[in-house]
This record gives C-alpha cells, structure tokens and sequence, in this order.
C-alpha cells in the first residue's frame, strides 16, 4: 500500500512537471538589428561598415548598404550586397557624382523582413569641371570662332567658361590679356569669357595676328579650380606687310637714294622689297623699281636712270604670298642739267651758204630757251662767234649759214641754252668748195680723168668715153642710124661717127647704157640723179648763173662766148643724137647729159645747157628717148 502511494506520488508530480512544461511560451522573432558607419568618402566613392548587432531571432539570408540622394533609402534604391549571417560587413561604394549629398544606410534580410542600421548621410567633395574644345572656325587674318562643351561641372557651379590661346602650346587663362591694339604685338594667353554653366558655348577670338598659329583651349572655372579642353592648333590668315617709305636723298640728274621700312610682314615672309617709280602717281611694280633682298626690316635702295629735271613718284613695296604692298608715296626732282643736243651734217647750198642743224634729244629738264648753230674758222666754236637763233624746244631745226667763203673750212656746232646752262653737240666741219680739184680716177676702158669739187660734191672733169662696162665687157659702137634707133641694149657713138671727136668731146650713149647693171662710171662713181643735177645748179647759183660757171670760156667749144668755167667743171658744147638715129645740130650748141632718173617709162630726165640761152636745167622730151645718145658725166659717191 505504502508502495502503492509512493507511486502515486512520483507520478502525480512527473504529471505536474509536464504539465508545467507543456504550457512554456517560446520567444518572437524580429527583423535584424544593425548599424551604419561611413568613411573615407571622396568625390566618387565612400567606404560603408554595417554591423548586425541582432539576427532578430532568424537567420540573416542577406545583407548590405543601400544608399540615395533622399533621406531613408531602402534596397529600391541603389544598393550593394554583402553575403550573409552576422557581424560586421564592409564595402566601398562607387559611382558618386562630385559636390553631391548623400543618405547611406547598412541593411539585412531574414524571414521576418528587412532591417536597415542608422541613416549616414555625406557630401562628396566638388571637382574640376570635364570640358572639350571645338574646332576653330571662321578663320580671318585676326579673328577665329571656336568654344566648347561642359560635360560635367564637377559638382560645382560653372562660374565662367570660354577659350585661351597662345603661340606656345597648352595656353592658360594665367595673365590673360585682352585683344591686341597693335598686331605687331603677340599677345599671350588672351582669352575669351562665355557666360556660365554646362553644355556648349560659342567664343570669337579677336586681335590676333595675321599668318600666326596659334594654340586654343576650352576652359571652365568651379569653386574647385579651373579645367581645360584639348589643345586645338589653328593659322590664321596672313595679310599685306606694312611698308613705309624713306624720303629721298643723294639726288643727283640721273639718280637718287631711297628705301623702306618693312615694320611687318603680314604673317608670311616677304620675298622681295624695293622701291618702284614712276613720272606719274602711284607707282607700282609694273613700273621702273629695285629689287633690295628679302625679309622684314629696312632696306635703302639705289634709284638710277633719271631724266634730269623731272619729277618723279616714288613708293617702296614689299611681297609676301599674299600680294604686293606700298608705302606711302614720296617725290623727288631729278636736277637739272644742260641740254643733249647732236649737231646734224652741215651740207653746202651755194658759193656762199650752208645747211645744217641739231637735234635736241634732251631739255635736261629745264625747257630749251635758244637754239641753233654757231661757227668759226677755228675749232670749238661757241655762240660768241657765228651764230642762227631757230626758236625753242626739244627737237630736230634747221638752219642756214650765210656770209661764208669758198674753199674755207668752217667748223659747226649746235648748242641749246637753259636755265642750267648752254651745251654744244659734236664738231662738225664744211667746205665750200669751187674748183678744187679733186682724186683722179680711171674708167674700165683705161682713160684717166681729173675731178673737181663744187659744193658737197665731186664731179669728173670731162664726159665718159669708155668703150667698156665696168666689168669689161664691151660695149658696141653703132653708126648706122636705123640700128642705133631699134637697139634695145646699151651702146654708144661718137658725135656724127667722128673718132677725133670722142676723144674731145666724150661719147654719146644710149640710156640702156646707162642703165644696166654692169655700170658704165668707174667703181666708186655713177651717173648722177636728177636731184644730184639740181644740187650742183642750186649751188652755183641757179640756172642762169651756174649755165656759166660750168662751160668753158671762149668760142672754141661753144658758138657764144658766155663761159667762166670758174667752177671748174668744164663742159664742152657737144649737141646730141636723136632717138631716131640723126645727129641734130653742131658741135658748141649745147652740151646734154643723161641723169640716172625718169620722168616715166619713155622719157629719162637729161640736164641741158644751151650755147644761148645762156641757162642750164634739167629737163625731158621729144627726141630724148631711151635710144637718144647723151653725154655722160660721173659723179663720186658720197
């Protein structure tokens, strides 16, 4: 029974105990519990620490830091997870934009849900701006169009932006100087300043220097510092160089120093210089100039080939590859000298007077104001001896000498008188000559003749009588009168068939005698022209008084003593034979000469002189023919 109670007992209180241990209620599980920490945070980045202080009673399948620019992210947001379970986990996280605030928290996931740790919140340091440059555009001599474009502003405001050029690489805004007022001035880091903010923007570049290259970037200023854009290379486009011109100086009558002053090239090297000039204004290089060398400085030039006393134009130039340029126009006066003036030849007119002349070829600049010709009987004459006035100016003038003597030699110059001065042309010398004689010469057929000089020329002193051309052929003799009137080639005859009278008198010839080819006069002579004639008449006076000065005094060979001879030509009274083969009149009624000149194709001209009249001209006519038989008279060749 005892035994019984005992168990009775035991299992009364084994019933309680489980009863009491079957009613025990468990524990609820949480979500995690944690915290955040931040560190290291930079422009991008910032290193986050959670810690899982409590699992929340589940396991912890999840965790990590999320974290956004709004206050309380959550795993919506950006996030990075960590593997799992409890303790401490840790991470950088990326991708941060400069100058930003952001809210950061850790994270963790069980089956309750999702627990964050405290909120963090950073702001991430500004940094320069990111910024291209554009391409340069609408390149002038000075100016050019560039800019750029602001992609990020680095979490800063962009306070100012624009373009910085230099001629050295990698330009800054470091002493930038505003456009240049003077192009030959660099200026160095020159920038521009184009508003604010991000995105593009446009820049005009200006005062820059014409043919430079230049080296452009962007820029863009934050609160962090100032940024700049790739290096862009641009030229500019070069100009005219600038010239000046120096004055004139060393001015002589032919030439004169001048020069120029290159202060610069335009941009492109100047590949020759000088000075060009000209008598009107404006001168260029088309006209007279210099060429001085190469290169931008000053140069001094060498004007030569002036005309004395003219005033002429004067502009230095300089090229480069993009033209000619001029400088400022300068004058000078080339002095004044005496004329240039060439005495003509001097030609004797009559017993009594002389041709000549000048020919003023030059003023020296000084308008003529007398000219003419002077002359004396002893060298070097001058306008204190003998001399004509025949006006003023430049030019050829005529003039006459009067008062002279036969067989003097007279001296001639020409002169001409300026403000300068008065200058003479070359000597020239005359002589008027009367029955001088002259060199002997011989025909081809071997007869020797004297000669005389009258005036300018010389004549042989008695009529040809060679039965020869000059080459040696032969001439024929005709006698029969209907031969003599149908030949058509040089011959000749005697005056009525006589031997003795040829010898006295001379031959007679046919004009095709005189006419041909091989001559009938000796070598260095020919049978005088018409004009040749009228010379030699003119200078003894004219028809009435030469008639007498050429035929022999006397009645021997002339029917009227009316004869002096003084000019020594000598002429004998022949008469002629007609065209038609007759002999016509006698010996001393007149004397006839062939001239080398025709009147037309029938009729040559002939020189005549009458026993009486007592007249000598030139003249043609019936009877006068080609087949007519005439004297002929040589004259020397000039």
């Amino acid at each position: 029974m005892k035994y019984y109670l005992n168990f009775l007992s035991f299992a009364l209180v084994c019933s309680l105990v489980l009863l009491n241990l079957g009613c025990k209620k468990e524990a609820p599980k949480v979500i995690p519990t944690l915290t955040t920490t931040v560190t290291n945070v930079t422009a991008v980045s910032a290193t986050v620490t959670g810690s899982i202080e409590d699992d929340g009673g589940s396991a912890v399948t999840m965790r990590g830091v999320c974290w956004n620019t709004n206050p309380e992210p959550t795993t919506i947001n950006l996030k990075v997870s960590i593997g799992l379970g409890e303790g401490l986990f840790s991470t950088t996280i990326t991708g941060l934009l400069p100058g930003s605030t952001y809210y950061i928290r850790s994270y963790a996931v069980n089956s309750i849900g999702t627990g964050y740790g405290n909120q963090v919140s950073i702001s991430t340091p500004a940094i320069l701006p990111a910024i291209t440059t554009t391409p340069l555009s609408a390149i002038t001599a000075t100016t050019a169009t560039g800019g750029g474009y602001i992609t990020n502003d680095g979490g800063a405001p962009i306070t100012s932006r624009g373009v910085c050029w230099d001629v050295n690489q990698n330009p800054t805004i470091l002493s930038a100087a505003s456009s240049a007022s003077n192009p030959e001035i660099l200026v160095l880091n020159a920038k521009t300043t184009d508003g604010s903010g991000t995105g593009s923007y446009v820049s005009s570049m200006t005062g820059l220097n014409p043919g430079t290259t230049y080296y452009v970037r962007a820029y863009a200023i934050n609160s962090v510092g100032t940024s700049y854009g790739n290096q862009i290379i641009g030229t500019t486009l070069a100009v005219l160089p600038t010239v000046t011109t120096t004055a004139a100086t060393n001015i002589t009558e032919s030439s004169l120093t001048c020069g120029g002053a290159i202060t610069y090239d335009g941009g492109s090297a100047v590949t020759v210089r000088g000075v060009c000039w000209s008598t009107t204004q404006n001168p260029t290089t088309s006209n007279s100039k210099t060429k001085d060398g190469t290169g931008s400085s000053s140069y001094v030039s060498s004007v030569t080939g002036l005309s004395p006393g003219t005033t002429y134009y004067l502009r230095a130039y300089a090229t480069n590859s993009m033209g000619t340029a001029y400088g400022d126009q300068k004058s000078a006066i080339a002095l004044a000298t005496p004329p240039t003036v060439n005495t003509l030849a001097v030609n004797p007119t009559t017993e009594t007077t002389a041709t000549g002349g000048g020919n003023i070829v030059s003023d020296g600049g000084s308008p003529v104001t007398a000219r003419g010709i002077c002359w004396s009987t002893n060298q070097s004459p001058t306008i204190l001896n003998n001399r004509t006035l025949n006006g003023t100016g430049t030019g050829s003038f005529t003039s006459s000498m009067t008062g002279l003597t036969t067989n003097t030699t007279y001296y001639v110059r020409a002169y001409a008188t300026n403000a300068i001065g008065t200058s003479y042309g070359s000597e020239n010398s005359v002589v008027l000559y009367l029955n001088v004689p002259g060199p002997n010469v011989t025909d081809a057929d071997g007869n020797l003749y004297n000669s005389v000089r009258i005036g300018s020329q010389i004549w042989m002193a008695k009529n040809l009588r060679s039965r020869k051309y000059l080459n040696g052929d032969i001439l024929p003799n005709i006698t029969d009168n209907t031969q003599w009137s149908l030949a058509t080639q040089g011959a000749y005859c005697n005056f009525l068939n006589s031997e003795s009278t040829g010898i006295i008198y001379g031959y007679l010839y046919n004009y095709y005698a005189v006419t041909d080819n091989r001559a009938i006069c000796p070598a260095g002579w020919h049978v005088p022209t018409r004009e040749e004639w009228l010379v030699l008449i003119n200078y003894l006076g004219g028809d009435n008084v030469a008639s007498s000065k050429i035929r022999v005094s006397g009645l021997t060979y002339w029917n009227h003593n009316k004869g002096t001879n003084s000019s020594g030509f000598g002429a004998l009274g022949i008469s002629w034979r007609g065209d038609d083969g007759l002999f016509y009149y006698s010996l001393g009624s007149g004397a006839y000469w062939w001239t080398n000149s025709v009147f037309n194709n029938t009729y040559p001209f002939y020189t005549y002189l009458y026993s009486d009249p007592n007249n000598l001209r030139v003249g043609y006519g019936q009877y006068f023919e080609k087949n007519a038989g005439v004297s002929v008279r040589c004259v020397k060749d000039l």
